[in-house]
């Protein structure tokens, strides 16, 4: 795990926010009947509730996914987006390894 990186993508409260958010589906529109049953939420769902940019969004989805605290996976032309609960445990624990 990269702490310097991890720590950076967390640095902007809007990313905090995001990963904040994805951690319930409910704070998100329902899916659309073709996307009933897959995991994460729609970046533009992500997009809307943020309300920024799509590139905006599309860089902080990036930086959050390469820190390793979201899954991003293609469906047709859309990305949806989940957290990555194992990966944010490790940061945590190697936080604390680190500081405690």
């Amino acid at each position: 795990m990269d702490l310097e990186r991890s720590i950076s993508a967390l640095n902007n409260p809007v990313r905090r926010k995001i990963v904040e958010w994805l951690k319930d589906r409910s704070n998100f529109p329902p899916a659309l009947p073709e996307h009933e049953g897959l995991e994460g939420v729609c970046v533009g769902y992500i997009q809307e509730k943020a309300n920024l940019s799509q590139s905006t969004i599309s860089n902080y989805m990036g930086l959050l996914k390469q820190a390793g605290f979201v899954i991003a996976e293609r469906h047709g032309q859309w990305t949806f987006y989940r957290r990555d609960e194992d990966n944010i445990k490790a940061f945590f624990d190697a936080v604390q390894k680190e500081l405690l």
